[in-house]
């Protein structure tokens, strides 16, 4: 069988986002039932999904193995050297990116400011490098970064740090771990994405696309915006 021409491959987040995802998707007429159904599979050709880590999804637009895709603003914010054309704000996965130290008592200095002001600089673990450099450096701190790429909270825990800048959507794991929101630096919500080249060559295709989800989120948009 000929492939469709103007047919698009989209690139889906796994994880957290995924299942408002896919409800999306089927709200706009792609069916997503065989994604479901299989958890393991990467590739629907079928359908023309390819479904990946949200991190990845800028990189496989951006290459054009995904002619769009969804994924965080986070994520574009940390990669923002990704050439990727940014088209709608979805609204779904509503997060924050922050700034948390260890609990102190009332009236008692938080961890990051006691070490900036005993020693000049505080240290902080993080996954997103690049967001915290740059907004360590708007603030005019001096700060040492550490990444890492697993549980972010056990940092500070284990003094290797005195405070990290990580992603939550609840804040129920930096409570579950005694650690507190001391600053907000962003709000993250989901994107649609276009591959440069694709976004003219499939304009036509991908301007509907980007109507359907524009109309199907319109609702929830408004909510959250109230």
């Amino acid at each position: 069988m000929t492939r469709d021409p103007d047919r698009l491959t989209i690139a889906v987040p796994r994880g957290a986002m995924l299942r408002e995802t896919l409800d999306l998707l089927d709200a706009v007429g792609v069916d997503t039932a065989e994604v479901r159904a299989n958890d393991r599979k990467l590739l629907f050709e079928d359908v023309g999904i390819v479904t990946m880590r949200p991190s990845d999804v800028p990189t496989y637009v951006e290459a054009g193995a995904a002619d769009v895709g969804i994924t965080g603003k986070d994520v574009l914010t940390e990669q923002e050297e990704r050439e990727v054309v940014e088209l709608l704000d979805l609204g779904l996965g509503p997060c924050r990116m922050i700034l948390a130290t260890v609990a102190t008592p009332e009236g008692e200095p938080d961890p990051a400011s006691e070490a900036l002001r005993r020693l000049g600089v505080m240290r902080v673990a993080t996954k997103y490098y690049k967001i915290a450099t740059r907004y360590f450096e708007e603030t005019g701190r001096a700060v040492e970064i550490v990444e890492v790429k697993g549980s972010v909270e056990l940092a500070p825990l284990t003094g290797l740090v005195e405070a990290i800048v990580d992603l939550t959507a609840t804040g129920t794991t930096l409570k579950e771990n005694g650690l507190v929101i001391r600053e907000e630096i962003l709000a993250s919500t989901a994107r649609l994405i276009a591959n440069p080249v694709a976004h003219k060559l499939k304009s036509a295709a991908i301007d509907e696309l980007t109507r359907r989800m524009r109309d199907a989120v319109a609702p929830t948009s408004s909510a959250s915006a109230a």
